[in-house]
């Protein structure tokens, strides 16, 4: 939509454009040093000051020019081995510079014991008596400063050591033209700073190629801080005005000579620029004020100027740093706003007022199949079938002439036209956005077809949903209908055989031999049994229609219920049921439950062989398997009979399926663990069991939660 592209160059191309500056800078530096240090060796003066009659360039500030290339030569590598070298280059310099300032602040301005430390051991007595001086503080300080500086970007990590080093950069170069324009207008407090040892002329060329180093350092490292602008550009300005004070020193007037120069800061991406060209024009000014001499009749006259001055450049300065500020604010987040329509997953465009196209992302062209180039600059409409094709025109007038908004800050389902003519379904919501009086329309355009597609195939399935539900219950009304048959028709020929099957024993009895009266009880049985299991299929059909009447119920009263009704059986096979614990109260259905207890206490005692069998009943907040797996809430119901064999542990709750056979007619269908499990799955629980031959079975079971990582029995 917006090409951020545009608003910087490409980041790898001027990391290169940099660094290549910062490597030649120090081999210039290097070639600088070299230069002198050879002067000296050779005991040629005019090497060691380049003009007659100057002050020479000292054997020790040589020495650091060679020691400050190398340093600034070797940062520009990102190698281990480099980084070591630039800092004992860099530390092997402070320690020079630091040693001479201490000499200075201590012994004074005539010891120069560090300075001759190695002309003495190198160069003959005569000729370094004949040059004399040797390094200034200024000299020092700059040296300092920049290596300092130089140490900390390779070793401190952070952007805060490349804003100093972009900060003593300006310094270091103020402090050379400062020098510099002290040579050319003769002001010699420029150049020597008391009265020590003065800073050489080729010493001031050295520190402002030096200070540029260093900027292209930090320009290097950090380049959204770099200005749009060549340094030279300021530089001239910070060189022109300094002449300008020295000679003419015109107060206010003269203070515009520096305003192009706190202007320059609108081409640098620091926006604290201008307040840094503020105080290098500031030192400029009071320089210049410092080094020409004033009667005392135009004295305060020029201090007032000055003044002025200073606080005229001062606010320009300000006005500039909230512009840039402002104009950063904005350009990040336009660039933010560019980043977030490349990428979003919709189609996002713009429009005039005459519905022509302006801007078209990427997702806007995989959408349509235009590249940005085929829709810029034509209507809108070209990506419409119709109707909406016609009537886009008329809307746009429509809205123009009465402000009446259809479509602007809704959402609609339209229609929208590919490359290749294909129609497709996208949902399309417009805003508008005012902007010096100009109108502009932002369209955010998704793709639903798949949503489209995904809502007729959900139609499809309700709809076939809707067929299998009538289904279910025409086949639950036929169920019903068998239920009322099987309920009434097969049960009656079944009690008529079973009916005059007694008929025949109680009437003819004693005219049967035994065989016939034999087969005439094993009727009667099989009629009872044909019976119990069309109820008991009759029943479990009802289990799984039938609506739960739940409540919150006692566990506690009822197995004591159930135990109560099964007295008989317990005297008779010496049997007895404990509670272990205490049982809780749960919501469900209680004659439901009922029956789960009763099926589960009976099964216990039938299939028993001990002599005294003994059922206990109890409640679990949390159980761990056998295998693992755990559960919460569990009831359990344990017995002491014979166990079950593993691979038996799914046969049983199967309807009608009996692990032993009986012929006694009191015994059950085998149903009446099916009825268990679903009884309980109808709660949303499940039921397991564990046993051991011999020793006895225990069945688990919840009541509306499964064991972990388990599925619930159905």
């Amino acid at each position: 939509m917006w090409n951020a592209a545009g608003l910087q160059d490409d980041p790898q191309r001027t990391g290169k454009r940099y660094r290549s500056a910062v490597i030649v800078i120090g081999l210039l530096l290097v070639l600088l040093g070299l230069t002198v240090l050879a002067g000296w060796l050779l005991q040629v003066e005019v090497i060691t000051s380049f003009v007659p009659d100057f002050p020479s360039m000292a054997f020790n500030t040589a020495l650091c020019f060679v020691l400050s290339g190398i340093a600034l030569s070797t940062s520009a590598r990102r190698r281990p081995l480099a980084s070591l070298l630039s800092t004992i280059a860099s530390a092997s310099v402070v320690l020079i510079v630091l040693a001479r300032l201490i000499e200075i602040a201590t012994l004074g301005r005539t010891v120069h014991n560090v300075d001759r430390l190695l002309t003495n051991i190198l160069i003959p007595p005569d000729f370094a008596a004949q040059i004399g001086g040797g390094m200034g503080p200024n000299a020092s300080l700059i040296f300092l400063l920049g290596n300092l500086s130089l140490i900390a970007a390779q070793n401190w990590r952070e952007a805060r050591a490349t804003l100093i080093q972009e900060l003593i950069s300006y310094v270091v170069v103020t402090l050379g033209m400062i020098a510099l324009a002290s040579y050319v207008t003769n002001a010699e407090q420029g150049y020597r700073w008391g009265p020590y040892a003065a800073m050489a002329l080729p010493t001031a060329i050295g520190v402002v190629t030096f200070g540029g180093g260093l900027l292209a350092s930090a320009w290097w490292r950090q380049p959204e801080s770099r200005g749009r602008i060549p340094l030279w550009v300021p530089a001239l300005v910070c060189f022109t005005g300094l002449l300008a004070d020295l000679y003419t020193p015109l107060g206010v007037a003269n203070g515009i000579l520096y305003v192009p120069l706190v202007l320059t800061a609108l081409w640098f991406r620091n926006r604290k620029a201008s307040l840094l060209f503020a105080l290098v024009c500031t030192i400029l000014v009071l320089l210049g004020f410092f080094a020409v001499r004033h009667d005392s009749a135009s004295l305060w006259h020029e201090i007032t100027n000055r003044s002025i001055t200073v606080v005229m450049l001062w606010l320009i300065a300000l006005l500039v740093f909230y512009y840039v500020r402002n104009r950063m604010s904005l350009e990040t987040e336009r660039i933010r706003f560019s980043a977030l329509v490349r990428n979003t997953p919709d189609a996002v465009l713009t429009i005039d007022e005459k519905g022509t196209i302006s801007s078209f992302n990427p997702a806007a062209e995989q959408m349509f199949g235009y590249v940005p180039q085929e829709v810029i600059g034509r209507n809108v409409k070209m990506l419409m079938p119709e109707p909406y094709h016609s009537e886009h025109d008329g809307y746009l007038s429509h809205y123009a002439e009465t402000g009446e908004q259809r479509i602007i800050g809704t959402t609609r389902e339209v229609s929208g036209r590919r490359k290749d003519n294909a129609v497709f379904p996208l949902d399309v919501s417009i805003s508008e956005v005012k902007s010096g009086g100009i109108k502009t329309f932002v369209g955010i355009l998704r793709d639903i077809s798949e949503r489209v597609n995904q809502e007729e195939r959900l139609r499809t399935t309700l709809a076939q949903l809707e067929d299998y539900t009538a289904d279910l219950e025409r086949s639950n009304h036929d169920l019903d209908e068998f239920a009322y048959i099987a309920s009434h028709d097969l049960k009656e020929p079944l009690r008529g055989l079973h009916n005059h099957s007694r008929f025949l024993l109680e009437d003819y009895g004693g005219q049967l031999d035994d065989d016939g009266v034999r087969r005439l009880n094993r009727l009667v049985r099989l009629s009872q049994r044909m019976e119990k299991l069309v109820n008991d299929l009759l029943y479990f059909s009802r289990i799984g229609r039938q609506q739960l009447a739940v409540k919150r119920t006692d566990i506690n009263l009822v197995v004591k219920d159930v135990v109560a009704t099964m007295e008989l059986l317990l005297e008779e096979r010496h049997a007895k049921v404990v509670i272990d614990g205490q049982l809780p109260e749960v919501v469900c259905d209680a004659p439901r439950l009922t029956e789960v207890f009763r099926n589960l206490i009976t099964n216990a005692i039938k299939y028993n062989d001990k002599p005294r069998p003994l059922v206990s009943i109890g409640y679990l907040e949390r159980f761990v398997a056998r295998d693992g797996t755990t559960a919460r809430n569990v009831f359990f119901v344990k017995d002491n009979g014979k166990g079950i064999a593993k691979e038996f542990h799914e046969d049983i709750f199967r309807i009608f399926k009996r692990l032993e056979k009986s012929q006694d007619s009191d015994d059950g269908t085998g149903a009446g663990l099916t009825f268990v499990r679903k009884i309980i799955a109808r709660h949303n629980g499940e039921i397991w069991l564990e046993s051991e031959i011999g020793i006895g079975t225990t069945f688990y079971f919840t009541l509306g939660r499964k064991r972990e990582g388990q599925n619930a029995a159905a």
